[in-house]
């Protein structure tokens, strides 16, 4: 889907992250402001995508979405645009980094907002945990892990939860979104690529709030912070994705820095749009 009718040749397409869909507007907008055509896409058993019985957000290769990323990507250049922004979020990002390593040439820039490069905590989490869930993933793909989820993410954006905004608890949120086996294999497949080094040839901005915080209590802190992932891995990955990168850490941001306090996502928009301007135009 696109914001307008096309307007410019220059163009941004955003992909979301787990559990997830577009409905940041106020991101299209501001790329707007900027010159750009804003377009998103909701990937395969996601949001406006997802169909009844199949089983949400499940994909067993990461590589996959680069079909549906590709057609994206040619309908943006076959509406006149000479110059297309990949914006990621989250595993969104995660895909959007090895797409971008797998089509030299083809982007102008890539933005990540709070990519998912790597699990948390310890460096040699991955490595071990890795070689199980592949194993596991031959005799039971679809089998759920006894993941508990804190409900916390939601307080901190959900306007019904005393956060800003109104999106659609049946696209975003949704329960029926379980860590299933195949698919945290596919993850830790993509983030064993990052580790290993990728080439990516176009100028990449990796954004990250300032600070993490996995308390298990509510506390206000938790509206001024990473939630979901580990930004100190994330900045450590980041650094090793192409030879032009940018790292920003916003001060306060939540894990979708878009959607931080009005205050901190100025600060987010400006730092998207001072690396456009120099990169990216």
């Amino acid at each position: 889907m696109r914001r307008n009718e096309p307007t410019a040749s220059l163009a941004v397409l955003y992909v979301h992250g787990w559990n997830d869909y577009f409905f940041q507007t106020h991101l299209a907008d501001s790329m707007a402001e900027l010159g750009y055509d804003f377009y998103a896409v909701d990937l395969r058993r996601y949001g406006r995508s997802l169909r009844s019985k199949q089983l949400a957000g499940y994909i067993t290769k990461l590589s996959d979405y680069f079909v549906e990323l590709d057609l994206a990507l040619a309908a943006v250049k076959a509406e006149g645009h000479d110059d297309v922004v990949l914006m990621g979020h989250s595993t969104g990002g995660l895909t959007a980094c090895l797409f971008a390593h797998e089509r030299p040439g083809e982007l102008a820039a890539l933005v990540l907002n709070s990519p998912w490069l790597e699990l948390q905590g310890n460096a040699i989490l991955r490595p071990v945990t890795q070689p199980m869930i592949t194993a596991a993933r031959a005799v039971a793909p679809t089998t759920a892990l006894p993941l508990t989820e804190s409900g916390f993410y939601r307080r901190s954006t959900h306007l019904t939860e005393g956060g800003e905004w109104s999106y659609n608890l049946n696209l975003k949120g949704d329960p029926a979104f379980l860590i299933r086996v195949g698919w945290f294999a596919a993850i830790l497949e993509g983030h064993a690529k990052v580790a290993a080094g990728l080439s990516i040839d176009c100028p990449i901005l990796v954004a990250v709030s300032e600070r993490s915080d996995f308390r298990r209590v509510w506390d206000d802190a938790l509206l001024a912070a990473d939630i979901v992932l580990d930004v100190d891995r994330i900045m450590e990955r980041g650094s090793d994705l192409g030879n032009l990168v940018v790292l920003a850490r916003i001060p306060d941001a939540l894990h979708d820095l878009v959607l931080s306090r009005p205050a901190v996502r100025g600060v987010v928009l400006d730092e998207y749009a001072r690396f456009l301007r120099c990169y990216a135009q």
